[in-house]
């Protein structure tokens, strides 16, 4: 029946040793059942072999049957024919009697073929029945196999994300998170600042300047230097 045969062949203790072995568990179970299909091709084959015997065999059986009906037949119209004076009687008779001894022979043939059938529908009731098995384990396998690469996948991607992250130093990344914390808010502390200073009021000074558009206007200094001088004379 293929590795799952031998496999739960052998005792508990040994099964779970060999199982524990397993290096690929999915392609032991894809070489499995690549074996219970080529038990299966075989199975076929017999089982076609075995069909053409017994069609062959049932086939022979019916025309020996027809024999030993003819050839009984044939010796009750002997008897008949003699009744009515066509045939004489002692000739007939042992015409009948040789007519009747070949049907003996035949339906010894008969039974002999009658056996055979018989045997090769138990070997057939056999051989369909394993094959019915197979092709349910087979079955039953194919299932299990899908199941068991999706786990497969799903353990694989499960064991790398579990090796990346036990990679990474905890304390390491809630620290890198708390700098990275402080350094947005100092960003934003500032943008803040740069924000107000903005929006700070403008001086007297800087409104009369801004109203002038930057034209300052120009003074007389001989004229204020002559106020100047007279401011001392009077003092």
């Amino acid at each position: 029946m293929g590795i799952f045969q031998r496999l739960f062949n052998i005792g508990s203790a040994e099964a779970h040793s060999a199982i524990d072995k397993l290096e690929n568990p999915v392609k032991m179970t894809e070489k499995g059942i690549r074996d219970l299909k080529k038990d299966l091709a075989g199975c076929m084959e017999s089982l076609a072999e075995i069909k053409a015997m017994r069609i062959r065999s049932a086939s022979s059986l019916e025309e020996a049957k027809h024999r030993a009906q003819n050839y009984e037949a044939k010796a009750i119209q002997l008897l008949k024919k003699a009744e009515r004076g066509g045939l004489d009687v002692a000739e007939a008779d042992r015409l009948a009697t040789e007519a009747l001894k070949r049907k003996n022979e035949v339906s010894e043939e008969v039974n002999f073929l009658q056996n055979e059938v018989e045997q090769l529908d138990q070997r057939l009731d056999k051989l369909n029945a394993q094959v019915k098995k197979l092709r349910s384990m087979i079955a039953q396998y194919e299932n299990e196999l899908r199941t068991l690469k999706a786990r497969s996948r799903v353990s694989q991607a499960t064991t790398k994300i579990n090796k990346s992250m036990a990679r990474i130093d905890s304390s390491d990344t809630v620290s890198m998170l708390e700098k990275m914390k402080n350094k947005v808010a100092q960003q934003e502390a500032l943008a803040q600042a740069y924000g107000e200073i903005s929006e700070e009021p403008k001086s007297v000074d800087n409104e009369i300047d801004d109203a002038l558009g930057g034209e300052i206007p120009s003074s007389d200094a001989a004229s204020d230097l002559e106020a100047l001088k007279r401011k001392l004379k009077n003092n």
